[in-house]
C-alpha cells in the first residue's frame, strides 16, 4: 500500500479529486493532510472524506521531528496542492525526489514567489499568451524550480479573462494531477 501525505492551504478541490480518485484503487491510501491555514475549507474536506489532518505551524514545518514524523507514517509521496509555504530544507532532504507540486501555468514562466493562483492567470491574460497549462514537478528549495515531470497546455481564447483561463485550468489539474500521481507511485 502506497501512502499518500497532501498539503493544502486553501478550497482543497484538487485534495479532493485526488482521494477521490485513490477511492477506486486498492494500493494507494491518502494518509494525511497537512494544513497551514486555520481558515481553509481543504480543512473541511478532509474530514468529510475520513482523512486525518494536521494542522502546523510555520515553525514546526521547518523541524526535523515533522519529516521524523511524516516516515513514521511511511509516507510514500507528498503532493503540495494548493499549499503556499516554500519547503524547507528538512523535509526536501527526508523525501528527496518524493515530493511534488502543481502549478497553474508552463513553467518556467509565471513561477516563482507569489505566482499562485488568479495572481498566475492574470499575468498569463495580461502578457497575451497563446497557451497557458499545468506543470507538475518536483519540489526543490526554491518556488516551482524543480524537474519537470508533466505539463499539459491549454490554448486561450482572443477574449480570455483570468476567470475563463482559471476554468481552463481547475479541468486540466482535476483530469491529470491524480494520474500522474498514480504512475509515480508505481516508480517509488
Amino acid at each position: 500500500m502506497k501512502r499518500l501525505a497532501i498539503f493544502v492551504s486553501g478550497n482543497g478541490t484538487n485534495l479532493q479529486r485526488i482521494a477521490e480518485y485513490f477511492s477506486q484503487k486498492n494500493d494507494v491510501e491518502v494518509s494525511l493532510v497537512v494544513c497551514n491555514n486555520d481558515k481553509a475549507y481543504a480543512k473541511e474536506r478532509a474530514k468529510n472524506l475520513g482523512i486525518p489532518l494536521k494542522m502546523i505551524t510555520k515553525a514546526e514545518f521547518s523541524e526535523q521531528s515533522f519529516a521524523d514524523e511524516l516516515k513514521k507514517m511511511h509516507i510514500d509521496l507528498i503532493v503540495l496542492a494548493g499549499f503556499l509555504w516554500l519547503v524547507p530544507a528538512t523535509l526536501i532532504t527526508a523525501f528527496h525526489n518524493r515530493i511534488i507540486n502543481i502549478h497553474p501555468a508552463l513553467l518556467p514562466k509565471y513561477g516563482g514567489k507569489g505566482f499562485y493562483g488568479e495572481h498566475v492567470h492574470q499575468a498569463v491574460v495580461a502578457a497575451k499568451e497563446q497557451f497557458s497549462g499545468i506543470t507538475i514537478h518536483y519540489v526543490n528549495e526554491k518556488y516551482d524550480s524543480g524537474d519537470i515531470i508533466f505539463q499539459k497546455e491549454v490554448a486561450l481564447d482572443t477574449n480570455e479573462t483570468a476567470d475563463s483561463l482559471a476554468a481552463k485550468i481547475h479541468v486540466l489539474e482535476q483530469e491529470n494531477f491524480p494520474v500522474v500521481i498514480e504512475k509515480l507511485l508505481k516508480q517509488i
